[in-house]
């Protein structure tokens, strides 16, 4: 905590030189700072170059503008510093209005956008847009509701974000992150291990630094908010084309390198040290790559001397690269992938209070490495079909050593024995297979097939006290996916999506047949949506693999046969523009889960409660007999980007609850009942050469998280910790409240950027609960409390 503070305050100082050398006026008469707008407009559902369209900055005097060409590329040349708002029109097409186009004298601004075909026909009356501004229309065109868009820029300029996609979506509607030592989100009740990731088509295993196998999160994403392009955060009662996912969605995008042009960036920030580069392979080529590489801030730190206990190292590459194919193809590269590691040792825990991450009687050596890698196909048939091949592969690994540390007093220790070991290895290859036509403006269809190759080497052993053997399985199945969709819009305002989606597990030749339906009716400035789906979800390979012991001392598989955990889901939506950037979003929905894994014996036990630790819960005999039911409403009023300010404000209010094999209804420990944000930014123009300061602020308040209470009497008793399972999460935490103060500096010289800034989080320095332990050298129960005051300094350069 003292080291960051101190860093901080070096950062400011440093901050402050940087600005006092750079003139903020424009004292010479210089010409001030220009960049090019550039990009590509494809239709949304052929990807065919949308030809002449024509391209104006709005409110430019004297107008400026351009038309695309036949690739459908559009270039705006000189185009000043700051915000700039894009106007995009084309005969048949609906209007675009980019209202937030971010301009830098570092980077050149590379659009690449979609237009939606209308449905009127020249003779009818004037066409009442639907995509009138890009931030409120999801990439994918099946989704009718629960799909929220999210730009790079939100990412990197939300307080208490820091860069993460996931702690960034925290502040939609419906999404509880009420975590500070990670960035699992919880959607409307649901675990958060319910989650699907989903990179450019592809399904990823979790995408963090330190996340578990079997979990969706961690305390730092691999994910780099440079490289994004715009994506979708998807909630429920999403297309046919998802699967293997019961809560939510992240459709991520990368975006394509600059193919005109080398640019380079270097940062420090929460997420480490980077540097990162862009740029075509050759002058008379379109081809273009994209690469990244971070480092742990901290782990520098300690490699050059500066020593903390627990200190984090990671590290983690993203590279991409697209080659045209002729004029109607494109193949493309990508890979991603991180290394971390970080000990424990019981010696450094306050034994004064629980830790968030380990405890005075254990030394945790925790490695994990994760990656995934991608080459993709993309080929234009005809104007109106598109099809992309792409083959996959993915692989996670996690390998953990736990010691039990004896002492003989106080904190003098006199053995330190090896007591558990994890070694676990999930490896996937996969074939992707997508076809698109477009008959009319009318109707599109669209198809597809992934076949995942999976391989696994599971190994979970405890040695001390007694040598019990969790896991030993090694093997290969497969997953496949089948699905077909259609969007069929019957007038301008009446729009169909559905779609059917078939799952089958090889290894217990586990079967769903998945519906999906949504409708969407346009009002006048507003529509009325609503959407159905059946989803179904298999178990995490540690589930499948978990050995039970048996009787006469041997070991069974007793989970392998599980089916998939089921549940339907409805959703009913009004969203409304109130004004041309003021935008009121009103959903409710309820959600039927069934089939959920619970132990054959009465007891509290569900799947349906995996994901409220750092690592799946052992649990043997299981059976498909639990259920659970999420519903609540969710309300979103965001005004967007415009006259410098912006606001966003969700409220959300939902019951969670689930069934054990023992019958009684009980909250899942996800079950806060209501989350509050409110998030608000200004930005200050200073002088003339586009230099920006930002203030941003975010508030979080929700309800506490349900636990499950610790027997004192049993655990004095028995010099242990014990857990009161007959009261099973009918306990609840104090209500979570943190607020964080996001600081901002930008400065524009000729053709170079630096941005600057401070993110305050949790600035009260309020007191919120992590988790409470029993210690049973001191006979009592403490309290682990979550992040308190932490300054996060953060500086890119870009050129």
């Amino acid at each position: 905590m003292k080291t960051t503070i101190v860093i901080a305050c070096l950062f400011l100082n440093y901050v402050v030189t940087l600005a006092q050398s750079v003139p903020v006026g424009n004292p010479q008469g210089r010409s001030l700072g220009t960049q090019t707008v550039r990009g590509t407009i494809l239709d949304a559902s052929s990807k065919t170059p949308v030809i002449g369209a024509a391209v104006q900055i709005v409110g430019s005097n004297p107008l400026t503008g351009t038309v695309t060409d036949t690739d459908g590329r559009f270039r705006l040349a000189n185009v000043s510093v700051g915000r700039t708002r894009l106007k995009i029109t084309a005969l048949g097409y609906e209007e675009i209005v980019l209202g937030e186009v971010i301009v830098n004298a570092g980077k050149e601004v590379v659009l690449d956008l979609t237009m939606t075909e209308s449905v009127l026909s020249l003779d009818e009356a004037i066409v009442s847009h639907k995509r009138s501004e890009d931030h409120t229309v999801a990439n994918n065109e099946m989704a009718t509701v629960s799909a929220r868009p999210f730009n790079a820029s939100e990412t990197i300029r939300y307080a208490g974000s820091l860069g993460d996609p996931s702690r960034m979506a925290a502040n939609f509607a419906g999404v509880s992150g009420a975590n500070d030592t990670r960035n699992d989100i919880i959607v409307r009740g649901n675990s958060p291990a319910s989650l699907l990731w989903r990179l450019d088509g592809v399904n990823i295993p979790n995408p963090n630094h330190f996340g578990a196998l079997g979990t969706s999160g961690g305390p730092v994403s691999i994910l780099n908010a440079n490289l994004l392009a715009k994506s979708d955060f998807l909630t429920g009662a999403f297309p046919a084309e998802y699967a293997n996912a019961l809560g939510s969605v992240f459709d991520l995008k990368l975006r394509k390198g600059n193919d005109e042009k080398h640019e380079f960036w270097g940062q420090l920030g929460f997420n480490g040290l980077e540097a990162g580069a862009e740029g075509p392979y050759s002058k008379n080529s379109k081809a273009s790559y994209l690469v990244d590489y971070r480092y742990s801030f901290f782990g520098l730190l300690e490699n050059v001397g500066f020593e903390v206990a627990g200190t984090p190292y990671y590290q983690d590459l993203t590279f991409k690269t697209d080659i045209p194919v002729g004029k109607k193809g494109q193949l493309t590269a990508w890979a991603l992938g991180g290394r971390s590691k970080v000990t424990f040792l019981g010696k450094d825990i306050d034994t004064d209070k629980p830790d968030a991450y380990g405890n005075e009687n254990e030394n945790i050596r925790a490695n994990f490495r994760n990656g995934a890698a991608a080459l993709s196909y993309e080929h234009r048939f005809t104007d109106r079909t598109y099809g992309k091949l792409t083959f996959s592969g993915s692989q996670t690994d996690q390998n953990n050593e736990v010691d039990t540390v004896i002492y003989r007093s106080g904190k003098e220790i006199e053995a330190e024995i090896l007591s558990a070991k994890i070694d676990y290895m999930q490896r996937k290859f996969s074939v992707n297979t997508f076809l698109s036509h477009k008959f009319n403006a009318r109707d599109r269809v669209s198809a597809g097939v992934i076949m995942d190759f999976i391989r696994y080497d599971l190994g979970n052993r405890e040695l001390y006290p007694l040598d019990i053997i969790r896991r030993d399985s090694k093997g290969e199945t497969m997953f496949t996916q089948v699905f077909g969709q259609w969007k069929h819009r019957f007038n301008e305002r009446l729009t169909l999506n559905t779609g059917l989606t078939f799952q089958n597990l090889q290894l217990n030749a586990s079967r769903a047949l998945e519906p999906r339906l949504g409708l969407s009716y346009q009002l006048r400035g507003a529509s009325l949506n609503v959407a159905y789906g059946l989803h179904s979800m298999m178990q995490p390979m540690l589930t499948y693999f978990y050995q039970t012991e048996q009787v006469d001392g041997s070991y069974a598989l007793t989970n392998k046969e599980l089916g998939f955990t089921r549940s339907h889901h409805v959703v009913v939506g009004y969203d409304r523009m109130l004004a041309e950037n003021l935008r009121l979003k009103i959903e409710t929905y309820y959600q039927w889960l069934f089939n959920a894994p619970v132990e054959r014996a009465p007891s509290y036990y569900s799947a349906l409660t995996e994901g409220a630790d750092f690592g799946p819960e052992n649990k043997g005999n299981l059976v498909n007999e639990g259920t659970g039911r999420n519903y609540g409403l969710e309300l979103t009023l965001e005004k967007y980007f415009s006259d410098n300010y912006y606001f966003l404000i969700t409220a959300s209010l939902f019951d969670s609850k689930y069934k054990g094999s023992d019958g009684i209804e009980r909250n899942t420990p996800f079950n806060n009942r209501y989350v509050v944000n409110t998030l608000a930014g200004k930005e200050f123009k200073l002088g003339k050469r586009g230099n920006v300061l930002t203030i941003s602020w975010k508030l979080t308040v929700s309800g506490g998280k349900y636990v499950i209470p610790i027997n004192t009497a049993a655990s004095a008793e028995e010099n242990r910790q014990v857990d009161d399972y007959d009261q099973a999460f009918a306990e609840q935490q104090d209500a979570y409240f943190r607020t964080d103060l996001k600081i901002g500096y930008k400065i524009n010289q000729r053709r170079l950027t630096h941005e600057l800034a401070l993110d305050l989080q949790n600035f009260t320095n309020n007191k919120n609960i992590f988790q409470q332990a029993y210690n049973a050298r001191t006979n009592r129960v403490g309290t682990a409390y979550q992040q308190g005051f932490l300054p996060i300094p953060f500086y890119r350069l870009t050129f």
